[in-house]
Parts: structure tokens; C-alpha cells; sequence
């Protein structure tokens, strides 16, 4: 369950950047329908499986524009590991996550029988509509607490610092893209047990998240992953 979570979050997080409306960003596209699809890349260049996210709602609640995506992983083999569903915020000034609809839905359904009590908190990640070289974003973090009875579990996911580095043209399969990259630090405890990894991702004006990589923290190259499918 930990693995599942950490891995939905880690492709939640890059995603959160596809959602926004565009009478309130100018860098995301936002339509109900619209589709993208990632492939995931192992250390050694190995296709490692596909993640794939349509908008399925979006409408305005007080002034600001909350869009609803689904969320589908399949193995490299095609099948389908997890869905979920959840929330991204697009407001005047940028776009924020809604962290507790961040739980894979296959997941709470497994667990549903057994009393799972589940807290989360933390702060939104921010992504401005102005990005800038050299800019540096806001930390962020998430807190989860599980308590199914018998076994209690605590995450804690720190993502700090966040900054603009460059502007770089990318191409992956869905085409070449003007981008800015961005890189950062997350820092997370599972049950006592710390991690580091650091990541860049890269952002195209009107499409969103062209490509991450996630790094250990002694620099060796963990995955990556391309947009490879792109439809508004």
C-alpha cells in the first residue's frame, strides 16, 4: 500500500501542472475531454508502463474554476494497475491541488472494510501563471496518517526547493516543445524510514508537463517520464 500511494502521489504531483482554465492561465489548457498520456521510462531507457488522465468535469465554484481528473496506470504489460480521481484548482493567480482526493480510489476500496481511518493535510503546491527564470516557487508539503487497527501508518512528504532554471526546447513523442524547467527536492518519512530524491520537470506553455525525471539523492537517474498522447 505505501509503494501504491508514494507512486500515484509522485504522478499526481507532476500532473498537477495540466490543469487550468484559460481565461485564468496562460500556460494550461483546460476543456472537458481533453487527454494526455505519459509514458514511464525505467533507468535503463525500458518502457516501465503508461499513465493516462482526462479531464472529466470542470466548472466554477466562487470565482474559481475546479476541474476533475481521472487517472489510470497500467503496467508495461497494458494492465491496468490503479484510478483515481481528484481536484486541481485553477485560480487567478496559478493552480493548486486538492490533496485529499489524492488516495487512488482502487485503494480506499480495498481498505474500506477494515475501519481505515485516514487524515491528510498539508500546503498546496503552487505553480504561478508568471514563471520566470531563476524564480524561486514555494515549498510545500503533504502529511498522511492511517489507522486501520492493527497497523498504523504516517507519510510525510516535503517538497522544497523550487525553483525555475532555465528555458530549454524538448521533444518526446507527442512533439517538440518550448519549455521551462523546473527542479526541486522532496524529501519524505514513511514509518520512521527517510528519503531524498530530487526531480526536474519541464512545462510548455498551453500543454502543461512534457517530461519529469526523478533522481536519488546521489544523483543516479530513478526514471523518467514523456508525454507520448496529447488531444484538446
Amino acid at each position: 500500500m505505501k509503494k501504491l500511494f508514494l507512486t500515484a502521489l509522485v504522478v499526481a504531483l507532476g500532473t498537477t501542472t495540466l490543469i487550468a482554465q484559460s481565461n485564468c492561465s496562460k500556460y494550461y489548457p483546460m476543456k472537458e475531454g481533453t487527454t494526455f498520456e505519459y509514458t514511464q521510462f525505467d533507468k535503463k531507457g525500458k518502457n516501465n508502463g503508461t499513465s493516462s488522465f482526462t479531464i472529466t468535469n470542470s466548472q466554477n465554484q466562487n470565482g474559481e474554476t475546479v476541474a476533475t481528473m481521472h487517472m489510470k496506470y497500467s503496467d508495461k504489460k497494458g494492465k491496468s494497475t490503479y484510478e483515481s480521481n481528484y481536484n486541481i484548482t485553477c485560480t487567478g493567480d496559478g493552480i493548486k491541488i486538492d490533496f485529499a482526493s489524492l488516495m487512488p480510489t482502487k485503494m480506499i476500496e480495498q481498505y474500506k472494510d477494515m475501519d481505515l481511518k485516514m487524515d491528510m493535510s498539508g500546503t498546496d503546491i503552487e505553480l504561478p501563471n508568471n514563471l520566470s527564470v531563476g524564480q524561486q516557487l514555494a515549498d510545500a508539503n503533504i502529511s498522511l496518517k492511517m489507522d486501520m487497527g492493527v497497523m498504523k501508518m504516517n507519510i510525510t512528504v516535503d517538497m522544497v526547493d523550487r525553483k525555475v532554471e532555465k528555458r530549454e526546447q524538448v521533444t518526446t513523442a507527442a512533439g517538440t516543445f518550448d519549455c521551462f524547467l523546473i527542479t526541486e527536492t522532496s524529501k519524505s518519512e514513511t514509518m520512521g524510514m527517510a528519503q531524498e530524491m530530487t526531480s526536474k520537470l519541464w512545462l510548455a506553455e498551453g500543454i502543461g508537463m512534457v517530461k519529469q525525471e526523478m533522481y536519488k539523492k546521489n544523483g543516479n537517474l530513478m526514471y523518467r517520464s514523456e508525454l507520448s498522447k496529447f488531444s484538446n
